[in-house]
């Protein structure tokens, strides 16, 4: 890894580099032909930096993380830009069947199972193999019944940034039993940059490319219904500033503390790569499109943030970061007119993710 790399985000390899569950980690440094750079960490596959220029030139990180190792594993939010697996988002009662017997996994959001449970993917250490200047592959063999999955499930991730300012992330994954999988990453964005604090998200604009959402209870598992955005403050088919109605008065922004929901993302057919949202910071006119195969995408607005501590002194406050997570439909598993979230024997999971960074001035 080259010096001048380290130098654009600031960050130490060395800093990165023990032992943790008798596996090496380290961070690893992606750098593009416009000088742009993405650091990786293979402890939860970690986004640790997302090293973009504003309108005027000034590089900055556009993605809330750790400078160490040590502030990495015992981050006070433990999915901090992370891979997020077995299974992304909640699980009810974290019960589902399948073939007819009922599987249990572990509690750790209220009554719910979230993001694959306390020892999900995001605290797993993953093996590492750098491929060029621009792509990193990540692998990680979950064992059968961890966390109370069935079956063996192979995992691979690839992070990619290409000249195009892309960060493109591809999931790869495959079992030996009949199982349950729903991938994403936890990506925090700041797109005006990390600072102390970081500014508030309710100032940037969004739009989102969905005509559904899926409203939830007050423990944050979907009713079931798929809704209609229209006429509700959950509509960004046109942009609209963040913070314009994420006070509103309405049971579903409480139930979230805000957004914390998934949107049908509108599609020609499933599985198409197609445009999900898009984000624009106004002051440095910094903008992010997402662009993926999956049916969903979660938006959360930061909401249980408290001000942690991050890179360089950074600080998190309360949405202070928005999480765009590409993803099927959260408690899939027990709706069975949701998107399946199945992995068969001899079936390949697929999935790809485009986070492209651009300005607008």
């Amino acid at each position: 890894m080259s010096t001048e790399a380290e130098k654009i985000c600031g960050l130490k390899r060395e800093d990165f580099q023990t032992t943790v569950q008798g596996k090496e980690t380290d961070l690893f440094i992606l750098k593009n032909a416009q000088g742009n750079a993405v650091a990786i960490t293979n402890y939860g596959g970690a986004i640790v930096a997302i090293m973009v220029p504003d309108k005027n030139g000034n590089m900055g990180n556009v993605v809330e993380g750790h400078d160490n190792i040590n502030d990495v594993v015992n981050s006070p939010e433990p999915y901090l830009s992370r891979l997020i697996g077995r299974y992304g988002n909640r699980i009810a009662k974290g019960t589902f069947t399948l073939h007819g017997k009922e599987y249990h996994l572990k509690l750790n959001d209220g009554p719910n199972s979230l993001h694959g449970g306390p020892t999900g993917f995001n605290v797993r250490v993953w093996d590492a193999e750098r491929m060029n200047d621009q792509s990193v592959v990540l692998n990680y063999v979950s064992a059968y019944g961890e966390e109370g999955f069935k079956g063996e499930l192979k995992t691979t991730v690839v992070y990619t940034f290409n000249d195009d300012n892309e960060l493109v992330i591809d999931y790869l994954a495959t079992t030996n039993k009949k199982t349950i999988v729903c991938l994403t990453n936890h990506a925090f964005f700041a797109l005006a940059g990390i600072a102390n604090p970081t500014p508030s998200v309710e100032n940037i604009e969004l739009q989102i490319n969905a005509d559904f959402y899926l409203p939830i209870d007050n423990t944050s598992i979907p009713t079931g219904e798929i809704l209609k955005v229209e006429g509700t403050p959950f509509d960004f088919r046109t942009p609209k500033v963040i913070g314009k109605d994420i006070e509103a008065d309405n049971e579903q922004l409480k139930n979230g503390s805000g957004y914390d929901h998934n949107y049908v993302l509108n599609k020609k057919e499933p599985g198409e790569l197609s445009f999900a949202a898009k984000l624009l910071e106004p002051v440095s006119g910094r903008t992010m499109e997402v662009y993926t195969t999956e049916p969903g995408l979660q938006l959360y607005t930061g909401n249980f943030l408290n001000g942690i501590t991050g890179q360089h002194g950074a600080t998190f406050p309360r949405r202070s970061g928005i999480c765009l997570e590409a993803q099927h439909f959260p408690d899939s598993p027990n709706r069975p007119y949701f998107p399946p979230v199945t992995l068969e024997p001899g079936q390949q999971y697929k999935q790809k993710t485009i986070y492209k960074f651009g300005v607008e001035k």
